[in-house]
């Protein structure tokens, strides 16, 4: 492959991802938008389906948030039916959050063709060529792990005042 190939590729592999970015980010509002929560708390949500039981300190590290912040958060879902909250088995201190078990079902859905479609769409891939796939999925999530984890600890920027007309 001529080096100018190889340039057209990786530009559109770049402009690939930026659209995947977007339709998932879509896709994710709208879900949001049907299940009447907001897009954190249904990257809550996700995060409690993917883990399990999960204490609330280490819902505010994964999503960003003050511990005020995440208790108004598991307060509105806990109230909309969508997380339980009960004390730890292993310490009866702490608290664990958990998933409701109806909204696995709920989940499904809006997630479930998405699943099932995806599994067709990597069906004829070779496992050589899977593993190409998931190491470089896994190396642009690294990626923006890190610069999400710079962002975060960054001060925030100064807001540009309006012009006075």
């Amino acid at each position: 492959m001529s080096r100018e190939n190889l340039k057209e590729l990786r530009e559109r592999l770049s402009v690939e991802m930026q659209a995947v970015q977007s339709v998932v980010t879509d896709y994710d509002g709208a879900v949001a938008v049907r299940l009447g929560v907001n897009r954190t708390d249904l990257r809550c949500i996700e995060i409690l389906q993917q883990r399990g039981a999960v204490s609330p300190s280490e819902l505010g590290v994964a999503l960003g948030l003050t511990t005020g912040s995440v208790t108004a958060m598991l307060d509105r879902l806990e109230k909309l039916g969508y997380l339980t909250r009960s004390p730890d088995p292993n310490d009866r201190r702490k608290v664990v959050v958990r998933v409701a078990p109806e909204v696995s079902q709920r989940a499904y859905e809006f997630y479930g063709a998405i699943a099932e479609e995806g599994a067709e769409l990597i069906a004829p891939y070779s496992e050589e060529e899977l593993t190409l796939i998931a190491d470089f999925l896994r190396g642009s999530r690294e990626l923006y792990e890190r610069n999400l984890a710079r962002l975060r600890t960054a001060p925030p920027a100064k807001r540009a005042r309006a012009a006075r007309t």
